[in-house]
C-alpha cells in the first residue's frame, strides 16, 4: 500500500507543479505563532516540551483521520489519504525547480536574482564570492534533497502518512522559529530557545535518513571520493545533530559529484554544471530508493 501511495504521490507532484504554492501551509503559523506565545509564559520549562506539544497538536488531526479510516472499503479511502499527505510533506519547494530557477538567473547575469535563488537553496547567507556561492549551491542541493525529499520518503514508508508529516511538522515549527527568533528583541531569549529546540528536534528525525541518504550520494556518484570525504569529518564536537548531520550530506555529496574545472570554462558555465549535476545526483539516487524500497515490498518487508 505504502509503495503505491509512494509512487503515486511522486507522479502527482512532478504533474502538479502549480500547487506547490499550496505546500507552503502559511495558514499553520498562526498556530506555532501561538503555541511560542504560550512557551513564554513558561520560562522555567525546557524549551523541547512546548515545541513536542506544537507538533502533536499539528500531528492529531492525521493521526485521527488515519486511524478512522482502517481498511475500510479495501484501503481505498487510506490510499487517497497517503497520497495527500505525503504531497503536503514533501517540499515545500521542489529541489529540481529551484536548481532550473537559479541556473536561469546565472545565464541572464542579474546578481540580485541569483542571491535570491541561490539563498532559496542554501537557505542561509550566501557568500559574496562567485566561486564560493556555486560550491555552496552544489552542496546546499544535497543537504536540501534529504529535508524536502529522502527524510520525507524514509519516514513514509517506515510509518506511512503520520511518519511523513510528523517529519514535516517538526521542518515546519524549526522554520517558524527560525523566523521568530530572527526577529526578536525583547523576549530574554525565549525564541532563541525554542529555535534551538526546535531545530534538535527536527535534527534526530533527519538523523538517519541523512546517512542514508549520505551512502545513496556515494552509490549514485563517485563512490570512492564520497567514502573518503565521509572519512574526513570537518564537524565540530559542539555541534547539534542537525548541523552534524548537514555538514556530512554537504561533504559527501559535493564529493560524490567529483567536479574538475574545464579550461576556459567561465563562472557561469561552471555554476550551470555544477548545481545541474547536483540535481541529478539527486534524480540517480531517487531511482535508486524506488528499486530498493519496491524490492523490500515485493519481499514483504513494508507495507
Amino acid at each position: 500500500m505504502h509503495l503505491i501511495a509512494l509512487l503515486i504521490g511522486l507522479v502527482v507532484e512532478r504533474l502538479a507543479t502549480r500547487l506547490f504554492h499550496l505546500r507552503r501551509l502559511r495558514w499553520l503559523d498562526r498556530i506555532i505563532d501561538a503555541g511560542f506565545r504560550h512557551a513564554g509564559r513558561l520560562p522555567n520549562w525546557p524549551a523541547v516540551i512546548p515545541i513536542i506539544l506544537i507538533a502533536v497538536v499539528l500531528i492529531l488531526p492525521i493521526f485521527a483521520v488515519t486511524f478512522s479510516l482502517g481498511d475500510a472499503l479495501l484501503g481505498f479511502p487510506y490510499l487517497l489519504l497517503a497520497i495527500v499527505v505525503l504531497f503536503f510533506s514533501l517540499g515545500p519547494q521542489d529541489i529540481g525547480e529551484d536548481v532550473d530557477e537559479y541556473c536561469k538567473t546565472i545565464e541572464e547575469g542579474d546578481d540580485e536574482r541569483i542571491r535570491q535563488t541561490a539563498k532559496a537553496i542554501i537557505e542561509s547567507d550566501v557568500p559574496e564570492d562567485a566561486l564560493e556561492r556555486i560550491h555552496k549551491v552544489e552542496e546546499g542541493v544535497c543537504v536540501q534533497a534529504n529535508n524536502r525529499l529522502f527524510a520525507v520518503i524514509f519516514w513514509f514508508v517506515l510509518l506511512g502518512p503520520l511518519g511523513a508529516w510528523t517529519y514535516r511538522v517538526t521542518d515546519l515549527i524549526r522554520r517558524r522559529a527560525v523566523y521568530a527568533a530572527g526577529r526578536d528583541e525583547e523576549s530574554n531569549g525565549t525564541f532563541e530557545r525554542l529555535r534551538d529546540a526546535a531545530t534538535m528536534l527536527h535534527g534526530w528525525l533527519a538523523w538517519i535518513p541523512a546517512r542514508l541518504t549520505a551512502i545513496g550520494y556515494a552509490a549514485a556518484g563517485n563512490f570512492d571520493a564520497a567514502i573518503a570525504a565521509w572519512r574526513a569529518p570537518t564537524e565540530q564536537k559542539t555541534d547539534s545533530p542537525s548541523e552534524y548531520s548537514e555538514n556530512l550530506l554537504a561533504r559527501v555529496g559535493a564529493a560524490a559529484l567529483a567536479l574538475v574545472d574545464e579550461s576556459g570554462e567561465d563562472l557561469t558555465a561552471r555554476g550551470v554544471r555544477g548545481a545541474t549535476a547536483a540535481n541529478q545526483l539527486v534524480f540517480r539516487l531517487l531511482l535508486i530508493w524506488a528499486v530498493v524500497i519496491a524490492a523490500m515490498t515485493l519481499y514483504g518487508w513494508t507495507r
